[in-house]
């Protein structure tokens, strides 16, 4: 008995070791450029030897940071548009192919989600090739269509697994009851599967943001990206703005989390 008791003592303690550092590497980039951001030095270093707000008052200055701000404007025009577009095409083809049995849809299923197994540098650089053979020069619609393909199947997988999760009877109950296919759809069909699609388009919404080999090959100097945009200033200046929007970005991300969160109930149905 006490060996056991020792046996399980030290698998705690290993067990919380190997846990504490893995948050150790997640989190401890992130405070280090939070922390870097409230320096006061004029580049990008660490431990900062002071701390003030200066940074951020440069990052949303809009005679200093006009060409951030126009990068910024663009990555939410695209990410937002993508993500609209994406999550009804994805939900349109989740609900068709949720109902078919047959392997067909199987493969029609791998085909929608191998976006995700595929090298974004490698597709970015095939879409540049493909819309270039075709004559379409790069524009805001050419970065949507771009990063269309590459977030859609987020929402699709999530929605996906949401109608694998919902329970037929309800429809049929509907079905004998009277109402139509649309009625049972969108009243129960769709606020079931609503928390999937929610979380779906997060996903999406945020690797469309975060997206560089796409619009490193869609981009222009006019289309400029908010992660192009960061990428040139750390290899020119090094900046220590960069350290400021990545600041902005994290609390955006952390209450978009928040939002997400009560949305879907992921953690009461976790802790549940």
């Amino acid at each position: 008995m006490q060996r056991s008791t020792l046996g399980d003592v030290g698998y705690s303690w290993v067990i919380g070791l190997l846990a504490g550092l893995g948050i150790l590497i997640l989190i401890g980039p992130v405070l280090v450029v939070i922390a870097t951001s409230f320096t006061t030095s004029q580049t990008l270093k660490f431990p900062p030897p002071g701390l003030s707000l200066r940074w951020y008052g440069e990052l949303f200055n809009p005679a200093r940071s006009a060409q951030i701000h126009t990068a910024a404007l663009n990555s939410l025009w695209v990410a937002g548009l993508a993500t609209a577009i994406g999550g009804v095409l994805a939900v349109f083809a989740a609900l068709a192919i949720s109902r078919v049995a047959r392997p067909s849809a199987r493969v029609l299923e791998a085909t929608f989600l191998s976006p995700l197994v595929l090298p974004t540098l490698s597709y970015g650089l095939a879409a540049l090739m493909f819309f270039s053979v075709l004559g379409i020069r790069p524009s805001l619609n050419l970065l949507i269509a771009g990063h269309l393909v590459v977030i859609a199947p987020f929402v699709f997988r999530t929605t996906l697994a949401s109608l694998s999760q919902l329970d037929p009877a309800l429809l049929e109950a509907s079905a004998n009851l009277g109402a139509s296919r649309l009625y049972g759809f969108r009243r129960i069909t769709l606020p079931l599967i609503a928390p999937g699609i929610a979380a779906g388009c997060f996903l999406a919404f945020i690797s469309s943001m975060d997206n560089v080999p796409v619009s490193l090959f869609l981009s222009t100097a006019r289309t400029a990206m908010l992660p192009i945009r960061m990428w040139g200033m750390m290899e020119t200046t090094l900046d220590v703005r960069i350290a400021a929007i990545a600041g902005v970005l994290i609390l955006a991300t952390l209450i978009l989390m928040i939002v997400m969160d009560r949305l879907t109930g992921l953690t009461r149905r976790m802790s549940g």
